[in-house]
C-alpha cells in the first residue's frame, strides 16, 4: 500500500493523522504544503479546497478529518484495512 500525507507543521490534525499511521505501522511519504507550493496546488486541484491533512492511499484521495469532528478514526481503520483489537 502506498500512502502519502499532505500536511503542514502547524496543523494539529496533520500531526494526529501521522501519529495514527505510525502507531499502526503504516509507512507513508509526507508532503509538506508549506515547503512545496506545488503541493498546495495539487491539493486544491484534487479536492477543490486547500484543506489538510489529505491522504492519498494507492492513488485515491481521502480527507481523514471533518471540521468540528476531528480525525475520522472509523474511516481510517476501514480505508487502511486495519483490524481493531
Amino acid at each position: 500500500m502506498k500512502v502519502q500525507v499532505y500536511s503542514a507543521n502547524w496543523c494539529r490534525d496533520c500531526r494526529q493523522a501521522k501519529q495514527f499511521l505510525e502507531s499502526h505501522g503504516i509507512e507513508y511519504t509526507e508532503i509538506n504544503v508549506d515547503h512545496d507550493p506545488a503541493a498546495a496546488d495539487e491539493v486544491l486541484r484534487h479536492v477543490g479546497k486547500r484543506a489538510i491533512p489529505q491522504l492519498v492511499i494507492d492513488g485515491e484521495w481521502f480527507q481523514p478529518y471533518a471540521p468540528g469532528r476531528g480525525l475520522l478514526f472509523d474511516e481510517l481503520y476501514k480505508r487502511l484495512n486495519i483490524a481493531r483489537s
